[in-house]
């Protein structure tokens, strides 16, 4: 008997710790961990900032006292993105020197189904480390071309909303030792965009 009531805490144990971890595997959202050891460190005190809508009716993102999507008033479709890599063509954001950290980021729109969404995007939260989100090898980079902690200057983030979907990326232009295109003199560097959160409403 004895054996038999330990058995069946055993296995209520083992139930409930499944059940957690099962909980953890699909959170809401998600945060990416730093893509590459950051041990300069690589920080940031101001940023720039820019948002996209895709797919979506009447999208609007407040950000630091700032209306970055006026063009979507009402409820003006807003088409998708033009081709996959579309990223590519985001170059920096367009809303420069924003102190860290504004109150959050206030975003309202309608996905393509019709359904209204409001979301409360805190920046600061996501970026509470300061942390300048890179994926280049800390080997690869130059250190000492601009003043302050690291080579970095003002990163550039962006709040991209496509359907039910919130994303937030950084980027920041890193100066490598070598050249990214071999034979190009002016390609020492790397700009690469980097999921930092993401949720899906």
């Amino acid at each position: 008997m004895r054996h038999a009531r330990l058995a069946s805490r055993a296995l209520l144990i083992l139930i409930a710790l499944t059940g957690c971890l099962s909980a953890m595997a699909f959170p809401s959202d998600t945060s990416t961990k730093h893509p590459a050891p950051n041990h300069f460190p690589l920080t940031f005190k101001r940023h720039d900032f820019r948002a996209y809508c895709y797919n979506t009716i009447g999208c609007e993102v407040i950000y630091a006292n700032n209306n970055f999507t006026r063009r979507y008033y009402g409820d003006k479709v807003a088409p998708p993105p033009r081709s996959p890599d579309y990223r590519d063509a985001w170059g920096l954001a367009s809303y420069l020197g924003i102190p860290n950290f504004p109150p959050p980021a206030e975003v309202k729109w309608k996905s393509l189904d019709g359904v209204a969404h409001e979301a409360s995007v805190d920046i600061g939260a996501i970026f509470k480390d300061e942390l300048i989100r890179f994926s280049v090898s800390n080997e690869e980079i130059v250190e000492g071309l601009y003043p302050g902690p690291g080579p970095a200057g003002e990163p550039s983030i962006f709040l991209e909303v496509n359907d039910r979907t919130i994303s937030v990326f950084m980027k920041a232009f890193i100066p490598t030792k070598k050249e990214q295109e071999p034979g190009n003199k002016y390609s020492n560097f790397r700009e690469d965009l980097v999921l930092a959160w993401t949720r899906t409403y």
